[in-house]
């Protein structure tokens, strides 16, 4: 195993981090996980209360693509 291969705890980290900014952000612009969810097309609030807190989902770029744009945030901040 070489020194470049991302860790299982880094990835995990990096995860936590990503939803963390999105609830952040989410919370400044005071709105709810429905209406974060219903912002990006989804029906329920599964993915975004699971992806931030880190629990067996995690956002793909297209839900971050569309969660920058709904929040509008620079989508470098929610990787920050």
């Amino acid at each position: 195993m070489s020194n470049k291969t991302v860790k299982e705890n880094e990835l995990n980290m990096f995860y936590q981090k990503i939803g963390k900014n999105v609830a952040k952000y989410r919370q400044i612009k005071n709105l709810s996980q429905l209406e974060l969810a219903h912002g990006i097309d989804h029906k329920s609030t599964t993915i975004i209360s699971l992806a931030e807190i880190s629990k067996t989902k995690h956002f793909n770029l297209e839900h971050l693509y569309k969660i920058s744009k709904f929040l509008d945030v620079d989508i470098c901040e929610l990787l920050k």
